[in-house]
């Protein structure tokens, strides 16, 4: 694995343990009764930390497939299709 490999990895692994700790937030919002707006921003919060973890991967897994553009699969095996209709699916 390369140092941006690395760096890449970390930045998502770090996006997604803000997003467990904001997940863990709101569960205690609703178990408190909090009100709506909170757990409404605090979800929200959570969706944006999935969202942008997950066009993380796929930027990467697109950069993959521009460095082998003979090859039509990503090192771990998705097709270029699989991998337009897992970006499209996050939208």
């Amino acid at each position: 694995m390369t140092t941006t490999d690395t760096q890449t990895q970390r930045r998502i692994l770090n996006r997604l343990r803000r997003a467990q700790g904001q997940l863990a937030a709101v569960i205690a919002a609703v178990e408190r009764g909090s009100d709506c707006k909170t757990v409404v921003t605090q979800l929200s919060a959570v969706s944006s930390a999935l969202d942008k973890a997950g066009f993380q991967i796929i930027a990467t897994a697109m950069k993959d497939c521009l460095v082998e553009p003979d090859d039509d699969t990503t090192a771990d095996g998705v097709s270029m299709a699989e991998l337009e209709k897992l970006f499209l699916s996050l939208s």
